[in-house]
Formats: C-alpha cells, structure tokens, sequence
C-alpha cells in the first residue's frame, strides 16, 4: 500500500475580491479534488481555507505515488503483422516503434474472434509531488475569475498580484514555479498585526500556526461565525437584535483575517428619516451591521467588523461614525425634500424616462399598468379604484432625490411619500408591494391591491418584450423577463387567484402602440410565463413528468394548473397509476395511428365481450360522477376516483380487439377509447408519466 502524507497548497495574494472570495475558494477546491481524483491518487480529505489574502487547501493523507497500473495495447491483426515468409510488415514494425519496443518484444492475443499482436508492459505510478504542480496549474487556470490582471514585470496572470506560494508534501516542499513565484513553506500573516513570515513544519500545523502567531482565522466558516457571535454580542450590550444578512455577512467575513466587531453610534435625529434608508447606506456602503429594538424599530447604534485588535478601539468608533454622519446627512436632506413635492406631481416627469423605444415610456407604461390592474382587481375582488390609483403612482418614486441615490428603495420610498401625501393605506402599501417578490424566496403582496398591480406591472414587461422581439436568450435577460413570469406565477398560484392569463394578456395587448403586434405575442408569452414553472416544481421535489403530463393540456389559468399537478402528484404514488399510464399510452398511439372518423358517442349495442361491456358502464357512470368535480377543480378526486377503472381496462386490453376488420365495431372500440382517455384529459395526460407507482 502507498505511503501516505498531508499535502498543503497556499496562494497568497493581494487583497482577493470580496463577494468573489467564497466562489473562488469552492472553484479551487473542486478543481484540486478531480484533479486528484482523475489522476487515482486517494485521500481521506480536503478542506479549504480563504481569506483576503489567501486560498488554501489541506489535503488529508494524499498518497506519495500513484498505483503500479499494467498497459496493454492492442496492435495490427497477425495476419497483417507478418508475410509469407515470417518478417514483420510495416504495420507491426510501426506498432513496435510506437510502443518504443521491438516487434520480438510483442506478444500475441488470441480471441474467439481473432489473433492480434500485443504490447504489454507494468508503468509504475509517478510520484505525487511531480504531478502536484501541474494539478494547482490547472486548478488556478479554471477559476471563475471574469478579467485577469498582470502586475510588475511578470508573465503571470491572476485576479490579484500573488506573492507567495506554500507548496508543502508532508516535510518536503515540492520545488516549482506557480504564477512566476517560487515555492516554500513559508506563509505571511495578518497585514498589520504580524505582517512577518511564518515557518510551516508540517501541512497539518498551518491553521493553528496562522492564528496563535499570524493572527489570522484561516478557515472561512468559522470567522463567519465567529464574526457573527461577536455581532450578536454586541447587540445583546446594546440591548436590541441584530439583523445578520447571510450575503453581508459573507462579505465581511471575505474582508478581514482577525474580525473584532466595534459599536459604533450616531444622533437619534436621523431616525426621523425612513429607517429602510439608512439601513441600505449602512449595509450596502459601510457594510455594517443594523440593530432593532424588540418591536422592530432601528438603533441609533450600529456595529462594524474591524481587521485589527486596536489598542484606542474609541479611534475606530470614531472614524467610523465620522463616516456614517454625512451619508446619514444626506438620506436626511434627500427626505425632507422629496416631501416638498407631492408624489402625484411627479407622473408628468416620467414622459421623460424611456422603458423601451418602442413601448413607450414610464409614463406610458403606467397608464397601461393602470388600466389592466383595474381589471384584474375587479376580478379578485380587490377595489379598482385603489388598483388604478396605485398603479398610476407605482413608478413616480423614481424620480425623487432618495431613489435617485438609493436604486434599491424604489417602491419603499413610493409607500413613504404616498403615506406623506394622504393617499389610501392601500394604495400606498401597493406602491412597495407591486415590486415584490423582488428575488427568489421573497414575500409575496399581501393586499389585493398590490397583488392587481404587481401582476399587471409584469404581464405589460412581459407581453411588451416578447413583443418587439427580445426573448431572453441564453444567460441574458435584461428585462428579468424569467424573474417577472416567476413572479406572476407565484402571486397566482400562492394567494390563489383565480385568473387566466389568456383574457388578461387580451385585455393588456389592447393598450399597446398599433405598431407593436401584441396580440401575436399572446400565445409566446403564455408558454414563456407556464415553462417557469417547470423550474417552480422542481424546487419543490416534484417530478419533471407531473410538470409535463398538465403542461401538455396548457391551463392557461395558474392555479388551476398548480390544483392539477399537486393532483396527478398525488395520483402517481397509487398503486394503480402505473397500469393505467401504461394503458393511456397504449390508447394514445392506437388514437394517433388512426385517421378514420371516431364517432362521440358509443352504441351500446355494438359491445360485444363481458370486458368491453364493463368498461364501457364504468366509463359512462364515471363520466357523470366526475362531472361536478371538475368544475370545483376537485381534481386529486377526480383521478381517485378514475384509479377504479384499472381492473376493467386490463380487462379489456386482454380480451378485446381494437382495430378489426368490421368498421363498426373497430369505431365503436376507437369511441371508447376516445372516450376514456378524456375523462383523464380533463385533469392532465397521465400518459406522460414515467416510473409511477
């Protein structure tokens, strides 16, 4: 068995890229990993370590040479390998030269099928350390790294300039060149705390030596969470909660090695500005962390991750409030003038903002927005009136000074003004709502007036779009066109509204300019918006088939399509689904293969066997007992209760003859066939599904 020993690779950099920190880090470890993999070297494991200033890996007991492994190459037919007299030909002297042997060194194999030379021969496996260098190679080449840079004088590419290489094998340093820099066994420390190189005995000391003399959490996740308990800490001195975004969280934990969190205060004026402002300038700018009281209301506090243990921590306080104040000053000038102007004054500003050059523009979108979400409130029983009102006003925030410097409060801001101005609690909760869920797992709208103009604001993005010819292709979707139709979908289906989008589409295209063929887009756009589904369903465990077998019968209604895949879900895991699956296929190749004229109705007189007698009263009883199910879209029912014709449809395929020669009864089988396979129709084409049962 291969001797085994602990492998250590370390990059050392220039400040990485905070939000790529985390990417950069898994791409490398999966690369190392199959390169390993592929080359049959085995390990009992890997782990990672990132930093700003370093990625790593510790390989756990990595053999110190690849397995012995036999060759053996097939080479020309014995027959063309030799003349008549016994000398090789050129096709074995060829094959010999090849294998760097001569032909006398060749064997010969013999099959059933033939006889043929052969090279055999035992490689011994390389050593490891020989293979590492070109591995890391390789490794650092795939990183997802979007635009590389040079620095000094060096041929060397990477996302930041490299300054030193660890490339330790149990006690030996395996002696290359990675990114024109030489390796060691000597890692730096912390930039300010012990920006001194540290000696590396053995791979397995890294993490250790790092922190106890570099001052650096090596290993991300548990600075992540070491950064957390200090956040939430502080916030328990401070008593109040902080909100811990996992993605600023990450960021921070990408942008210091020795995290000490820091609380940090500012004046309780600013609290008169909405506290959503001044969270976004403190997370998104600062990147510190908020804190809430218990009923949810924001701190005049805020705590900061420094990358250092300060001996005067009141000089960090004090720089970062510093900061903070004119930011906060400036959230604050922007509040109370944006409320000098009423919100509704600022429609008319809005006829100077193109949405797109042959839609129109912000004005003409909200005008189109306005009269389809009249519509749609009409139909969920929300008020139209409030619908209209909102959805006038829904995009006038975006020209107030707060939007304008802070993008990602639009609609947050609209709600705030609108609530300044008077306007109706909710059209001015509309206002905000009509953006959500603004990504995946976000909170739907909660009043009817929100959900009107959240769904209408999309199906005009999208009909539009689609319209003039800008399907998203590939990843680009500069119109979030998949994210709007996700929306859409998940406002129907979870608050169950009981709207179809085919009259909605209808209604919307009539607003458009004439030059815009929207109403040709309608049916582009419905299978746009229903094929996001497919990737709805699968984030919750169902079936791709289930998705297919309603999808094939295009509900154009989505709640009503989500009522009948959770039911052929539910109808797949019976014992009876497979047969009668299996029996639907059979019925819809036989109807396919067809192209007589199949009558409506079946002639009771022309059933012949026990078999077909039987199904054929179980399919006319069936028929009038689902009957009232499907309007109350009972439809999980309905396929229960269809699941009961599987012992007569056996039945019938066993005993009975579709397609003989006497017309009449080979088209009265067709109609009941025909006619059973509707009744499952009704719901969805269980002949889709596959593996049931």
């Amino acid at each position: 068995m291969s001797e085994v020993r602990d492998l250590l690779i370390e990059i050392g950099t220039e400040e990485l890229p905070p939000k790529a920190l985390l990417r950069l880090s898994t791409a490398f470890t999966e690369a190392m990993q199959a390169n390993l993999e592929q080359a049959g070297l085995g390990f009992a494991s890997v782990h990672a370590f990132a930093s700003p200033r370093r990625l790593a890996l510790l390989v756990r007991e990595l053999q110190t040479h690849q397995a012995d492994k036999d060759i053996e190459r097939r080479g020309p037919a014995l027959q063309a390998a030799f003349d008549d007299q016994g000398n090789p030909s050129k096709a074995a002297l060829g094959f010999a030269n090849s294998c760097g042997v001569e032909v006398s060194a060749l064997d010969k194999l013999e099959t059933d099928k033939g006889s043929w030379l052969v090279y055999r021969a035992r490689e011994s496996g390389a050593a490891t350390s020989t293979l590492i260098p070109a591995m890391v190679n390789d490794a650092l080449n795939k990183l997802p790294i979007p635009k590389r840079m040079r620095w000094a004088d060096l041929d060397a590419q990477f996302v930041r300039p490299v300054h030193w290489i660890v490339l330790l094998f149990g006690d030996d340093v395996i002696d290359d060149t990675i990114l024109s820099v030489q390796s060691n066994r000597e890692t730096r420390g912390h930039r300010f705390l012990h920006n001194k190189s540290i000696y590396i005995p053995a791979p397995a000391e890294y993490e250790v030596l790092l922190e106890s003399e570099g001052k650096v959490i090596a290993d991300f996740a548990r600075r992540r969470e070491t950064i957390r308990g200090q956040v939430e800490q502080a916030a328990h001195q401070l008593n109040g909660v902080a909100v811990i975004d996992k993605d600023l969280l990450d960021e921070v934990t990408s942008m210091v090695e020795w995290p000490v969190a820091v609380i940090g205060n500012f004046e309780q004026r600013f609290l008169q500005v909405p506290q959503e402002a001044l969270i976004s300038t403190m997370s998104a700018n600062q990147k510190y962390f908020h804190v809430l009281d218990k009923q949810g209301k924001l701190l005049a506090h805020f705590i900061t991750i420094s990358n250092i243990e300060s001996r005067d921590p009141d000089k960090v306080r004090e720089g970062n409030e510093r900061v903070i104040r004119p930011r906060f000053a400036d959230a604050e000038f922007f509040w109370n003038q944006d409320r000098k102007q009423a919100l509704a004054s600022r429609l008319e500003q809005l006829k100077s903002v193109v949405f797109q050059k042959q839609l129109g523009t912000l004005y003409d979108k909200t005008q189109r927005v306005a009269r389809l979400a009249e519509t749609i409130a009409m139909q969920i029983d929300g008020d139209k009136l409030q619908a209209l009102r909102a959805a006038e006003l829904c995009k006038c925030d975006l020209m107030t000074a707060m939007v304008g410097e802070f993008p990602e409060l639009q609609g947050v801001m609209g709600r705030y003004y609108a609530q300044h101005d008077g306007e109706p609690g909710d059209v001015a909760r509309a206002i905000d709502e009509h953006y959500m869920p603004r990504f995946a797992g976000d909170q739907l709208p909660q009043t009817k007036t929100g959900q009107a103009v959240a769904i209408a604001d999309r199906l005009d993005t999208l009909l539009g779009i689609i319209a003039v010819g800008q399907l998203p292709t590939g990843d680009k979707d500069p119109y979030a066109l998949r994210r709007a139709a996700l929306g859409v979908l998940r406002c129907m289906v979870e608050h169950d509204l009981a709207l179809d989008l085919m009259p909605l589409l209808s209604t919307a295209a009539e607003h458009f300019p004439k030059d815009v063929k929207a109403k040709k887009a309608i049916d582009a756009t419905i299978d746009f918006i229903l094929e996001r589904l497919r990737v709805y369903y699968t984030s919750q465990d169902i079936k791709l088939d289930v998705f297919e077998s309603v999808f094939s019968q295009r509900p154009t209604q989505p709640n009503d399509f989500n009522a009948r895949v959770l039911a052929v879900n539910a109808f797949r895991q019976l014992v009876e689904a497979e047969s009668l699956s299996a029996a639907n296929k059979r019925i819809s190749n036989i109807l396919k293969k067809t192209d007589e004229a199949i009558p409506a109705t079946v002639d009771e007189g022309l059933l012949e066997s026990t078999a077909e007698k039987a199904l054929a009263k179980q399919v006319q009883e069936l028929s009038e007992q689902v009957a009232p199910l499907i309007a109350d879209r009972n439809y999980t029912e309905i396929l229960h209760q269809l699941a009961a014709l599987r012992s007569n449809v056996d039945s019938f395929f066993d005993d009975v003859m579709v397609m003989v020669d006497n017309q009449a009864l080979r088209q009265n089988r067709l109609a009941l066939l025909s006619r059973l396979r509707n009744l499952f129709l009704q719901v969805a084409d269980i002949s889709q599904l596959q593996g049931t049962g």
